[in-house]
């Protein structure tokens, strides 16, 4: 029988081919998906600025979240530097030959023709020219910084700025312009970042008493692990981790920890959608393939084969396909993987320092799955082929019309009753934008429920298309609606790719759209600011807020630092492992910039070691909270902080948030500064007049922007249909593919009718008439399946929009749905007629002879 299976497999290529190519890209999606979850799961970082220290101290970025349900161990949203006094202790560790501590602080490089800070893409960090040897960088002309004022410049740094040794050049540093002194031009591996070093005094002034990391060197003879090791236990509890290898990556680069879970998280929703969407492609396409055969089956029924020899048979079939496809689809290799990874990084979705990395077990994954679906679904499929009996099988294979199966509807009605369950989870139990994440699984759910049922489903949708399809296309539209009532089962095939396509790609994509529009609603609703000010070079400062407040036009100015935080004492029952957002502000300029209403309290007395804490929050904190008690904060570095409660506010939209002065929050972050300084304009100053000025107020400041109201909502906008890309991206990748099988199954069921086809030819129809014909049967399958689809949609859709605003209509353009269906319908007739004008080139009488 294998030998048998092997020589069918060359009369049947058409439906082999189909079978073979949702097998081959269906294995290549989910190992592309596997690729994505490996790196996510390695997180590999070279080390850039510290390769050439061997052992790396660095402050632990991880914390037991307090109060959670299982308590489990997060990272730190800001870098958590160590403290000075680490230095000594490790440089008296037996084996240390040098300790080399490394300071980064932001800063930018001005031209000299002109004043304007360089591009973004060649924005440097500014280092203490004694951390030089850690990367290392090297003096390639002058000498090394030893007073105040003088700086060593990278090369291609000093090349753009047009400065040499012995000029003058202009820096941003502390959010404020100064002359250095060029002393020395610097030169590193061509992989490293540009640098801007300092002299020690300088970087003391600017970046008091911080060390983001410590680089450690060993005498010789001493390895790197025996030194790791002693390092290590010198510095035992605390807080402190000490790295070798490519653990040094990770340390240089904390912000990869939390971005190679969030890759995992994404590989697993893109990579669980993606199975589930293979499963039933291949299993839809191979049991179509597998239906047109019943004919056949019957033959070798009747001259003796018995029911084990043709699942057999089939199981031989399908088993070298799928080995084939499963061994082709290696010759991409990782390219597919490492194109998703490279768009994800183009959008800053993943740090660019992240390593793809797929290994052998994404690809034995994406097999797996691929000959798993495969052999089941042609066992199912066998199964019934070989155990009916030939005479029926005869009967069935001329115009099929049995019932469902009891199995089939089974699990249709599981399908059904999940989705169920999750759009009622979604509309209910989940709040907000989280709810995207049981929206998305019960699109498949629903679909393939109604996949399963559509043999059924389709007649009913069907029966009103039939007389308006025999009015207006006369003969044609007769015999379509004739075909299309007496091969249910081969036209619900039909429909069932339409209704995918259309239905996913509509119901996931306004899921985006939905959420994009609802945290742009809530960013408007809670910006109470008239203007907006940034910084391009190392954000704004504490003066020039008070610059900014002494303005005529200003009415209350407050700096913007966010973070995330939690609660340690008193308790916060049900504490999220995503921690507690906070918000810093400027007492003078809070309550008027600030989307809150205060309840207890002033937010002006926000000065110092104090906190402003929601109602909602201050309820659950403990017996409840209020003015003049005491709460502890672990901040986003892991610093304790013991504040006192001098409000309690109440928040008009979006999440509930914790006020800090905006001083006190700006040390314990990265940046070690505010973002922005938001701006409300005084009494009968409209935003335009507000813009011009501070524009002009603040001109003398290289890289400051004014944006009014308008432009600061375009700009969240912007960064939100960046984020938005992504998803964008899958939802491609996944529809691409129902697409591909949506070609598939047109061209099967063409080629399978050309005997009809040839018949009809010899008894007069032309080629006109067939085409007209099928013209009108794809219509009547476009129509039912965009129908379907659209239900699949609305079953996702409005549980969502319920539980993200209260609105069951989607929030999105229109044209989005009307692109879908008009993209489905136009390839749904363009395939029919292709594959209709291919299935009637042989001659009739050579045709109806096959």
């Amino acid at each position: 029988m294998f030998r048998l299976a092997l020589r069918t497999l060359r009369f049947r290529k058409g439906g082999f081919a189909a079978s073979f190519a949702a097998l081959f890209l269906g294995v290549v999606i989910v190992t592309a998906c596997g690729g994505l979850m490996e790196s996510g799961i390695r997180t590999e970082v070279h080390p850039e600025r510290l390769a050439a220290a061997p052992v790396v101290v660095a402050g632990d970025q991880s914390y037991r979240v307090p109060n959670s349900e299982d308590a489990e161990r997060v990272t730190l949203p800001e870098r958590v530097r160590l403290d000075p006094d680490l230095v000594s202790a490790v440089r008296a560790v037996p084996g240390v030959a040098g300790a080399v501590p490394d300071v980064s602080f932001p800063v930018a490089v001005l031209r000299s023709r002109d004043g304007t800070p360089l591009p973004l893409g060649e924005r440097p960090a500014g280092h203490a020219w004694s951390s030089a040897p850690l990367a290392p960088y090297t003096l390639k002309a002058g000498r090394a910084p030893g007073a105040e004022g003088e700086v060593v410049l990278d090369g291609r740094l000093a090349a753009s700025a047009g400065v040499g040794p012995g000029g003058t050049v202009g820096l941003v540093v502390g959010g404020a312009a100064e002359r250095f002194r060029v002393v020395g031009l610097a030169s590193g591996r061509s992989a490293l970042p540009p640098g801007v070093f300092l002299s020690d005094p300088d970087v003391q002034r600017i970046a008091p008493r911080r060390i983001d990391a410590l680089g450690v060197f060993p005498v010789q003879g001493t390895g790197a692990g025996e030194l790791r090791g002693r390092v290590a236990h010198a510095l035992a509890g605390r807080g402190v981790t000490v790295s070798t290898g490519l653990d040094r990556g990770r340390a240089e680069f904390p912000d990869v920890r939390p971005a190679g879970e969030t890759l995992i998280v994404l590989a697993a929703v893109f990579g669980g959608l993606a199975i589930m969407v293979v499963v039933f492609v291949v299993a839809s396409t191979l049991g179509l393939s597998l239906q047109q055969r019943r004919r056949e089956m019957a033959m070798l029924r009747i001259v003796g084969a018995t029911p084990g020899q043709l699942r057999r048979l089939v199981l031989g079939e399908t088993f070298v396909l799928a080995v084939l496809a499963a061994a082709l689809a290696r010759l991409p290799g990782a390219f597919p993987g490492r194109l998703l990874f490279d768009r994800l990084t183009a959008q800053d979705v993943v740090p660019s320092e992240i390593v793809f990395r797929q290994g052998w077990i994404p690809p034995a994954a994406g097999a797996g799955v691929g000959l798993l679906t495969a052999v089941v679904a042609a066992f199912v499929a066998a199964r019934g082929a070989a155990t009916a009996r030939p005479a029926e099988t005869l009967t069935e294979a001329a115009l099929p019309d049995r019932p469902l199966g009891r199995v089939r509807v089974a699990c249709a009605l599981v399908c059904l009753a999940g989705a169920t369950a999750l759009a009622l989870v979604t509309a209910i139990v989940i709040p907000g934008p989280v709810a995207a994440s049981t929206a998305g699984p019960a699109a498949m759910l629903w679909a393939a429920g109604l996949a399963l049922l559509a043999p059924r489903i389709a007649p009913i949708l069907l029966a009103p298309l039939r007389p308006v399809l025999r009015a207006l296309t006369g003969n044609a539209g007769r015999l379509a609606v004739l075909n299309v009532r007496a091969r249910r089962i081969r036209t619900a095939a039909a429909i069932t790719p339409v209704m995918l396509a259309t239905g996913l790609a509509t119901g996931m994509i306004y899921l985006q759209t939905a959420q994009s529009a609802d945290a742009q609603r809530v960013f408007a609703e809670t910006l109470r600011a008239d203007a907006v000010v940034t910084s391009s070079t190392g954000g704004p400062t504490s003066g020039l807020v008070a610059d900014i407040r002494e303005d005529p036009a200003v009415a209350a100015a407050s700096a913007l630092v966010t973070s995330v935080g939690y609660v340690e004492a008193p308790r916060l029952g049900g504490q999220s492992e995503d921690g507690v957002p906070l918000r810093g502000v400027s007492p003078e300029g809070a309550a008027a910039t600030t989307a809150v209403s205060v309840t207890a309290g002033t937010l002006t007395a926000l000065r110092g070691d104090t906190v402003a804490v929601d109602v909602e929050h201050a309820r659950r904190i403990g017996g409840g909270l209020g003015v003049g008690d005491t709460v502890t904060l672990r901040l986003g570095d892991g610093a304790k902080a013991n504040l006192t409660v001098v409000a309690l506010v109440a928040m008009e939209a979006g999440p509930k948030t914790v006020l800090l002065p905006a001083d006190l929050l700006a040390r314990h972050t990265t940046a070690a500064g505010p973002a922005q300084v938001l701006v409300r304009a005084a009494p009968g100053v409209g935003p335009g007049r507000l813009a011009a000025a501070l524009t002009d107020r603040l001109s003398g400041r290289p890289g400051v922007r004014v944006a009014d109201r308008d432009e600061a909502v375009a700009v969240q906008a912007e960064q939100e249909q960046t984020g938005a890309w992504v998803n964008y991206m899958f939802v491609a990748v996944i529809v691409g593919y129902t697409v591909i099988t949506l070609v598939n199954t047109l061209i099967i069921a063409a080629a399978e009718r050309r005997r009809e086809f040839a018949l009809q030819r010899l008894i007069g129809a032309d080629r006109g008439r067939l085409l007209r014909m099928m013209g009108v049967e794809g219509l009547a399958v476009a129509i039912t399946g965009v129908l379907l689809g659209s239900l699949v949609a609305a079953l996702t859709l409005v549980p969502f929009g319920i539980a993200l605003d209260g609105s069951p209509a989607p929030a999105g353009p229109l044209w989005i749905y009307l692109t879908v269906i008009g993209s489905a319908g136009a390839l749904t007739l363009i395939v029919t007629a292709l594959s209709t004008w291919f299935a009637l080139r042989p001659h009739p009488a050579a045709a109806a002879a096959v």
